[in-house]
C-alpha cells in the first residue's frame, strides 16, 4: 500500500533536517510514557516560541512598572566641587563716578579756577571686577512630582490590556502547537498499527508459502505459485519496512515538536480507535466567536487602540508638575571644603511647572486621525475573521463529516475483505480454490486495511481542525 506518497515525502524530507538540529549529544537520555494530552502539555512547557512569549509577558509587566514609576515621585541628589585658576572677571559700568559729582553740584564745590563743578558729558567708562572664590563646593537634593499628564495615566490604565495581548498571543501560539503535536502524535499511531497488520499480513504469506512448499515437493502445484506467493512477499516486506522509516520519522518529528533530545525515549500510552474518533462529538456543537483564541487576540488589541485614541485626544490638555530643591554651598578661598566649622549657605525652593500646548502644526489631530483609522481597520479586521471562521467551520464540519463516512465504508471493507480472504483461504486448504485466488484475496485484505488506516488518520486530522475551528482544541 502506498501510506500517501506525498505525506511520507513531506516528513522524510522537511522534517529529516530538523531532527538533526534537535539532536543533542551532550544532553542525559530521558524516558517519556506520554499520552496525546501529555504530550501536548509537556511542548507547551518546552517550545521555544512559547517560552519567548511569556518572557514577552514578562517583559511588559515590568514596561507596565516603569510606567507606573513615572508617576511616583522622583528625587535625585547631586555634590558639585568647582576650582577656579582665574576668576571670571566681569566689566562694570562706573557707577561711582556720578554719585561723587553729584554730591559736588549738591555741595557748590567749585573746581581751581572757581568755577562750579558740572558733571562731564563723556561716556562713562567701565572697570573690570572679580565676583566669587577660587573654591566653590555645593550638595543638595532634588524632588519632582508629576501631578497631572495625560499621555501618561492613560498609559498606565492600559498596563492590564497590554500584559491581555501578551497573553492572547500566547494562547494563539499554543493551539498552534496542540494542533502539530496531536497530528504528529496520531500520525505515529496509525503508522504502527498499520506495520502491525502488515506484519500480520507478512505472516499469513509466510505460513501460506511454506503450505505451497509442501505441496510442490508432492507435485500437487506448480513452482509457479510458489513465485507469485513470493512477489506478493516481498511487497509486503518493502512496504512494512518503508512503514517502519515512517515510523523512525514520525517519532524524530514528534520528538522535535515536545522539544525533547531525539535520544530520549518515547512510548505513547493513547490507543487509536474509531471510538476515540468519535468521542465528544455532542459537546462540539456550541460555538462562540469569543471562543477562538485569534478573536480575543484582535479584541484586546481593539481596546489597546481605543485607549491609544484617548490618550492622543487628551493630549491637548495640560501638564503639571512640582518640584523642591534643597542645598547647601560652600564657598572658600583654600581648599578647606571639608573643614565643616565653617560656614556652609542654605538654599532652597519650590515651584509649579504648568505646560499648556496651543499649537504644533496639527501634529495632534493627525495623530487623532491615524489612531481613528487604525482603530477602524482592526474593526474590519475582526469582521472579516469572523466571516473566515464560518468558512472553516464549515468546511471542518463537512470535512469532518466525509472523513466519518468515509472511515465507517473502510472499516467494513475490511470486515468484507477479511471474510472473503478467510473464506477464499478455507477453499483453497480443501483444494477447491487456486492460489491466484487466495493471493488475490490477500491483496484485496491489504489495500482495504491500508484505505482504512489511511481514512482513520484523516479523520482523527479532520477532527483536530474541526476542534481548532471551534476554538476547543
Amino acid at each position: 500500500m502506498e501510506f500517501k506518497n506525498s505525506y511520507m515525502t513531506r516528513w522524510i524530507f522537511i522534517i529529516s533536517g530538523l531532527i538533526l538540529l534537535n539532536s543533542s549529544p551532550g544532553k542525559a537520555q530521558e524516558m517519556y510514557k506520554l499520552s496525546a494530552n501529555q504530550a501536548a502539555e509537556l511542548a507547551l512547557k518546552n517550545v521555544t516560541d512559547i517560552k519567548n512569549l511569556k518572557l514577552d509577558r514578562e517583559i511588559q509587566i515590568a514596561r507596565n512598572k516603569e510606567y507606573l514609576a513615572q508617576a511616583t515621585p522622583q528625587v535625585s541628589s547631586s555634590v558639585q566641587m568647582q576650582h577656579f585658576f582665574s576668576i571670571p572677571v566681569t566689566l562694570l559700568p562706573d557707577f561711582i563716578s556720578p554719585s561723587v559729582y553729584q554730591v559736588l553740584i549738591d555741595k557748590g564745590v567749585k573746581d581751581g579756577s572757581g568755577n562750579a563743578i558740572t558733571r562731564p558729558t563723556a561716556p562713562l567708562e567701565f572697570f573690570p571686577a572679580q565676583f566669587g572664590v577660587p573654591w566653590q563646593t555645593s550638595a543638595g537634593v532634588q524632588f519632582q512630582q508629576l501631578l497631572f499628564q495625560p499621555d501618561l495615566f492613560i498609559a498606565i490604565q492600559a498596563r492590564k490590556k497590554a500584559v491581555d495581548l501578551t497573553e492572547a498571543t500566547i494562547k494563539v501560539m499554543e493551539d498552534s502547537i496542540k494542533s502539530n503535536v496531536y497530528r504528529s502524535y496520531y500520525s505515529v499511531l496509525v503508522a504502527e498499527k498499520r506495520k502491525y497488520y502488515l506484519d500480520a499480513s507478512i505472516k499469513r504469506l509466510e505460513k501460506l508459502k511454506s503450505d505451497q512448499e509442501k505441496l510442490f515437493k508432492n507435485g500437487f502445484i506448480e513452482h509457479l505459485d510458489l513465485d507469485k506467493t513470493q512477489v506478493g512477499l516481498n511487497n509486503l516486506t518493502t512496504t512494512s519496512t518503508q512503514i517502519g522509516n515512517l515510523i523512525e520519522i514520525g517519532y524524530g518529528a514528534l520528538k522535535y515538536a515536545l522539544a525533547i533530545n531525539q535520544k530520549d525515549t518515547l512510548v505513547l500510552s493513547d490507543s487509536l480507535s474509531v471510538d476515540l474518533v468519535k468521542k465528544g462529538l455532542l459537546e462540539m456543537g456550541n460555538f462562540d466567536y469569543t471562543d477562538r483564541k485569534e478573536i480575543e487576540l484582535l479584541n484586546v488589541s481593539k481596546d489597546l487602540l481605543k485607549l491609544d485614541l484617548k490618550r492622543y485626544k487628551l493630549a491637548y490638555l495640560p501638564t503639571v508638575s512640582s518640584y523642591f530643591s534643597y542645598s547647601k554651598s560652600a564657598l572658600r578661598s583654600n581648599f578647606d571644603v571639608f573643614d565643616f566649622s565653617k560656614k556652609w549657605y542654605k538654599s532652597s525652593l519650590w515651584g509649579l511647572n504648568l505646560n499648556i500646548p496651543i499649537f504644533d502644526g496639527g501634529q495632534k489631530i493627525n495623530r487623532i486621525r491615524q489612531a481613528n483609522l487604525s482603530l477602524q481597520k482592526t474593526m474590519n479586521t475582526i469582521e472579516n475573521f469572523q466571516r473566515v471562521i464560518d468558512l472553516q467551520l464549515n468546511a471542518a464540519n463537512v470535512g469532518f463529516r466525509n472523513a466519518l463516512s468515509t472511515l465507517d465504508t473502510q472499516e467494513r471493507n475490511v470486515q468484507l475483505a477479511e471474510r472473503v480472504y478467510n473464506t477464499t483461504k478455507k477453499k483453497y486448504e480443501q483444494g477447491l480454490g487456486s492460489s491466484f485466488e487466495l493471493l488475490q484475496t490477500q491483496q484485496d485484505l491489504e489495500s482495504a486495511e491500508a484505505n482504512y488506516f489511511q481514512s482513520l488518520f484523516d479523520a482523527v486530522s479532520a477532527k483536530i481542525s474541526y476542534t481548532k475551528a471551534l476554538g476547543k482544541l
